[in-house]
């Protein structure tokens, strides 16, 4: 009903509006502006480009430019000169292949060693303290205790549906 209402008034004397807004003076476009035209000297002609200009050509052959690529060291080197601290990576641990990473510098931890600590942790909390993981992947004693207390490897559990069981029973049973 309320839309029948607002259309109405809408809509009303629709006609009428619409003439009076079309005869309307509109407001004047502004003047567009008009590039002054210059026939001077400096711009050379078409022609004149295509010419060969033989003082520019021989003031040019007796220019030398003799340029060397500064000595600036690169990230690589920066990296090497620094010579971080690193401790070698267990090969036990990653599959070939999949992390071609050598070492890793101490206080550092690559994903697989973090989720074979955290698992080691959660299966047998008595023998791999945050203190032992911290000794053996070379931690300082608050990541480690931060890693076994925030991060929690995936837990995958196998919810069987009642119905399963009963279509399993009932299959055998025949």
């Amino acid at each position: 009903m309320g839309a029948r209402v607002s259309r109405l008034i809408r809509n009303f004397n629709l006609e009428a509006r619409a003439h009076r807004e079309i005869g309307k003076t509109k407001p004047e476009a502004a003047p567009r502006y008009t590039v002054p035209v210059h026939h001077s000297n400096s711009v050379p002609a078409v022609s004149q480009i295509q010419m060969k200009d033989e003082p520019l050509l021989n003031r040019l052959r007796q220019v030398y430019v003799d340029s060397k690529d500064p000595q600036t060291p690169t990230l690589a080197g920066v990296r090497r000169q620094q010579k971080v601290d690193c401790r070698p990576l267990s090969t036990s641990l990653a599959p070939p292949g999949v992390c071609d990473i050598t070492d890793v510098p101490k206080g550092k931890l690559n994903i697989v060693e973090a989720l074979t600590a955290l698992n080691k942790h959660k299966l047998t909390p008595q023998e791999w303290p945050a203190d032992r993981i911290a000794q053996e992947l070379m931690l300082e004693h608050s990541d480690a205790h931060a890693l076994t207390c925030y991060f929690i490897p995936f837990n995958i559990k196998v919810i069987k549906s009642p119905r399963a069981d009963e279509t399993q029973t009932r299959v055998t049973d025949s």
